[in-house]
């Protein structure tokens, strides 16, 4: 039976019940166990696997790399990203940012974790990092201030070009190709439909059922002729 240990700090034990949410079926179908711990100063998750302890741990570090990625990058842009834009706006200029670099940040961050028995998500960000954010750094130089909501809709509008991925929204979810729901934006701090479109790159969306008013204006605005509704 092998233990594994994800550690990080109490005020983002959200990042911790995300992690748990996520490798909480595929622990017990490898007949192993988990345990979520709230201790005063740090949030913890040990596992217990007495097989496949490798696809475990390969499955954690992709899940890790996206706490680090849009956990703690949408917080780093939140104090960071400094323009002119309301704040539901700037939210989607940052998910954007995230989204436009999720997976080539997402593989450096699971290099930088190969080898792990123990992770300490915070001690990872803050240590070993760095280039890292010396990247996010470099990327905010070039948004001036008067970053209009006009040139908002011609950078999502490049994105979304870009992608070929389909997404798939069904009330207030989205799913992923595989019907995989999507709950990203949990990583936030704040979980909401369009942050979650946005954070996932897709290039094409596909609306089962009705929409609400407001997602449809979304959608119209910065998925143009990419959105199919049924």
């Amino acid at each position: 039976m092998a233990d594994i240990t994800v550690s990080e700090e109490l005020r983002n034990s959200a990042f911790i019940t995300y992690l748990y949410n996520a490798v909480a079926a595929p622990v017990r179908k490898l007949g192993g166990s988990g345990e979520l711990i709230l201790g005063e100063e740090r949030a913890i998750l040990k596992l217990s696997v007495g097989r496949a302890e490798r696809d475990l741990k390969n499955f954690l570090a992709e899940k890790i790399a996206e706490i680090v990625d849009i956990g703690y990058k949408y917080a780093y842009l939140e104090e960071n990203l400094h323009v002119c834009l309301p704040e539901r706006e700037k939210r989607l200029l940052a998910a954007a940012l995230i989204a436009a670099d999720l997976e080539g940040d997402c593989a450096f961050i699971r290099r930088k974790l190969e080898g792990t028995e123990n992770f300490c998500i915070d001690g990872y960000y803050r240590f070993r990092l760095t280039p890292l954010k010396e990247k996010w750094g470099k990327i905010l130089d070039y948004i001036p201030h008067g970053f209009s909501m006009s040139d908002l809709k011609h950078f999502c509008e490049f994105l979304v070009g870009e992608s070929s991925r389909k997404i798939y929204v069904k009330g207030n979810a989205v799913f992923a190709e595989n019907f995989v729901p999507l709950r990203r934006s949990r990583l936030t701090g704040k979980e909401d439909l369009e942050t979650e479109i946005m954070l996932s790159d897709a290039g094409f969306v596909y609306c089962l059922g009705k929409v609400e008013g407001s997602t449809e204006d979304f959608l119209k605005k910065y998925y143009a002729e990419r959105t199919v509704f049924s």
